[in-house]
């Protein structure tokens, strides 16, 4: 049964009491020009846990969002001079309204995209924990700085819309700028509405808009008015991102942080703590790897492969997955899952089809995990020697599906860790440290662990990408501040430029 209090329409109404300027009995509104507007066409969406209809993005054409697009620009000629003290009460105020909703906002989360309790609460915490960091830290970032000559535009994928997305936002509002937004077309409508509305409340100049990639970025991305263009998702849309950016100013003349997939390899080489790499494999399944730095491809030297082999089913076998808001009994805690559905039953058919067409291919099937009911549910599957023209051999597979490559030496582990031109993070399992971190040097990610994995990281860890991964300013820390304010004539930020790539400060 569904527990008590858990329902789609639970969260809706708790979205209609907390922020009715926001959430309307038929639809969701779009917000701009310091205004809650009932523009745009909302779109039907389905939830992944159930397929239950939930509240559908207003989609806004073109014309509308640039619009949206000019108000935000009037509204980054005052806020940019708004002292910083002002600029910190407003947002650790925003912060403190999230905080007093953030079971709401996670139950949003369950519901829009699928992740279990805990791992939504996280997300939320995250961000929240995220920007009082950031407050107390602004005022020596922001020394010598100036906000951007123009507001920054968002576009990020639906997986992390608290810890990533808002996360960003209100540090990039902290930092003197105003901030546009678009909500993913996969889900995290309500969530970011409502944490959106809980911030313009506080003063805070968000602009938040639905709508097609291919019909907003000409104006999300093109406009000469913005002062930053910020994205996170796959390589395909960030290259279109690229063009249009070149299209305008040039990808060397407008700043810009675009967050791309990799494909993050395990190494394992001479190596024998296999409890440790055991708790480290189920870890790697949280929110069914539906993130940026999911560790799909492990490369393995063939004379462990046994051993590893034996520890990975026996990890893998005792994951829990399912629908994250069942229970048996009403007083029942919700479940401790380790993910819960994909992001959409389209998502999980192409994953489902991209396996079988590696297997048809020569991959060999090692695991496949018991089926749960529900279109968007996919158990995990663990695939040997996935064929190279299969998506899964370069790309992020961005679900349960992990595949394993046999090395017999130093040089073909690289070159298999460093398959897809960059990655955002990987790790070497290795007892020699002075091997793993030999071997480290050369793998082609922004952070390697040795024996352990990496993250995108909290508070003063700094984040980027290597390769095809990354393209712009580095992020994380100090950095995500530099990124969105302006220094001395003629500096040079961290990050992957096309003229030049510098990896630290």
């Amino acid at each position: 049964m569904l527990k008590p209090g858990t329902a789609w329409s639970d969260a809706y109404e708790g979205c209609r009491t907390v922020a009715p300027e926001a959430f309307h009995d038929d639809r969701v509104l779009n917000h701009w020009g310091g205004l809650w507007q009932r523009d745009g066409r909302p779109s039907p969406v389905f939830s992944p846990i159930d397929g239950t209809a939930t509240a559908g993005p207003p989609r806004m054409d073109r014309a509308g969002a640039a619009r949206a697009v000019n108000a935000a620009v009037e509204e980054h000629r005052q806020w940019r001079h708004v002292p910083l003290s002002e600029r910190k009460a407003r947002v650790a105020g925003a912060v403190e309204a999230m905080r007093a909703n953030r079971d709401l906002l996670a139950l949003l989360l369950v519901w829009e995209i699928g992740k279990p309790w805990r791992t939504a609460c996280a997300d939320v915490d995250r961000c929240l924990d995220g920007v009082r960091w950031y407050l107390d830290e602004i005022d020596r970032m922001i020394e010598g700085r100036t906000p951007l000559p123009g507001p920054v535009s968002n576009i990020a994928s639906w997986n992390y819309p608290m810890s990533v997305l808002m996360h960003a936002m209100l540090v990039q509002a902290l930092a003197g700028n105003a901030v546009v937004a678009k909500t993913p077309t996969d889900g995290g409508l309500s969530c970011l509405t409502l944490a959106t509305a809980l911030a313009v409340r506080e003063g805070l100049p968000f602009t938040l808009v639905s709508g097609g990639g291919a019909e907003l970025s000409p104006v999300l991305v093109g406009a000469r008015e913005l002062g930053c263009v910020s994205f996170v998702g796959g390589r395909d849309v960030g290259a279109q991102v690229a063009t249009s950016l070149a299209g305008g100013a040039g990808l060397a003349g407008r700043r810009h942080v675009l967050e791309q997939e990799g494909l993050n390899c395990w190494g394992v080489w001479d190596y024998s703590d296999w409890d440790l790499l055991a708790g480290q494999i189920r870890k790697s399944f949280d929110y069914g790897k539906q993130r940026c730095t999911a560790y799909p491809r492990f490369v393995v030297q063939r004379k462990l492969f046994h051993d590893f082999l034996a520890t990975y089913l026996g990890t893998v076998r005792d994951l829990r997955y399912g629908h994250p808001l069942q229970v048996e009994a009403p007083g029942d805690p919700l479940p401790e899952l380790d993910f819960g559905p994909l992001i959409n039953a389209s998502k999980a058919k192409e994953l489902a089809d991209q396996v079988e067409e590696a297997i048809a291919k020569g991959a060999v099937p090692l695991y496949r995990g018991p089926e749960v009911e529900g279109e968007a549910y996919f158990a995990p599957v663990a695939l040997l020697d996935p064929p190279r023209s299969s998506p899964l051999f370069h790309a992020e597979p961005f679900g349960p599906v992990d595949t394993f490559v046999l090395v017999d030496t130093e040089a073909e582990l690289l070159a298999a860790m460093n398959a897809s031109n960059g990655a955002l993070v990987a790790t070497i399992s290795c007892d020699a440290r002075e091997t793993a971190e030999r071997l480290a040097g050369e793998v082609r990610a922004f952070k390697v662990g040795i024996n352990q994995p990496r993250s995108r990281g909290d508070r003063e860890e700094l984040f980027g990408g290597l390769g095809a991964s990354w393209r712009g300013a580095f992020v994380g820390g100090d950095l995500l501040v530099r990124a969105v304010t302006q220094g001395r004539q003629g500096e040079r930020l961290p990050g992957n430029f096309p003229n030049y790539t510098m990896l630290s400060h």
